[in-house]
């Protein structure tokens, strides 16, 4: 059986990932960190629709250091990690807390990089494994207000390029899925004007919906995916064109 770790299950892609997932015959552990309950009612729900397949959410807290081969030890073996969660901060550099830098640096670079070293020996032992990480496209052109979760999303990109040609081998692939701007948390707070204004710079004309991420995440983890690795794919409407 297929299993995976979706980190950020919560989320708003992340949700989709799972959903896609699910459909496809993949058992999955579900990471939250606030949400108990949305990821409980998840498993559940997935559950009932999905008999033959395990569901199991498990808190985590990304912001902490903690060392993964303390917690993830009992965990069954997985096929594929994949990194949804994400936070950011919009606020001057300058203006950003110390405190809020390791924040953002624990959660969507440090924590998912040490993960993955535990996870190593593993996945390199397992055919068509994967690692996906759900970036940005201000990986590539940074976004003012936001540096230190651009810094974080171009790390992503930069250790996938890297690391991909350490594993590559080993049938192990390591890529990168870069939305643009997306219907999540991390937007809702954007005023009528703002979205209005951001939907005029996409060619598309419109902000992706997480199922338009989660569509690319579900091929990444096709076993005829073999063959592309170490790659970022910008899922951005041509925004970056």
């Amino acid at each position: 059986m297929k299993r995976a770790i979706v980190f950020g299950a919560t989320g708003g892609i992340g949700q989709a990932v799972v959903a896609d997932l699910a459909a496809r015959g993949w058992s999955l552990y579900l990471q939250y960190n606030q949400q108990a309950e949305l990821a409980q009612n998840m498993a559940t729900d997935l559950g009932r629709r999905y008999q033959d397949q395990d569901f199991l959410p498990f808190r985590y807290d990304m912001a902490e250091n903690q060392q993964p081969a303390d917690f993830f030890a009992d965990f069954l073996a997985v096929n594929a990690l994949i990194f949804a969660q994400g936070v950011t901060d919009y606020h001057l550099f300058a203006a950003q807390s110390n405190e809020t830098i390791d924040r953002i640096l624990q959660i969507n670079l440090v924590q998912p990089l040490k993960i993955v070293k535990y996870f190593e020996p593993q996945l390199l032992n397992t055919k068509h494994s994967r690692i996906i990480f759900i970036g940005s496209v201000y990986g590539r052109n940074g976004s003012a207000l936001e540096a230190v979760y651009s810094t974080t999303k171009g790390g992503l990109s930069a250790f996938a390029s890297a690391y991909a040609k350490e594993v590559a081998t080993a049938g192990l692939t390591v890529n990168v899925v870069a939305p643009g701007a997306v219907a999540t948390p991390m937007t809702a707070d954007f005023s009528t004007n703002e979205l209005t204004q951001l939907k005029a710079e996409i060619p598309v004309s419109r902000i992706a919906e997480p199922r338009d991420i989660s569509y690319w995440v579900q091929n990444i983890v096709d076993e005829r995916a073999d063959y592309l690795t170490g790659q970022t794919i910008y899922v951005d409407g041509g925004w970056l064109v």
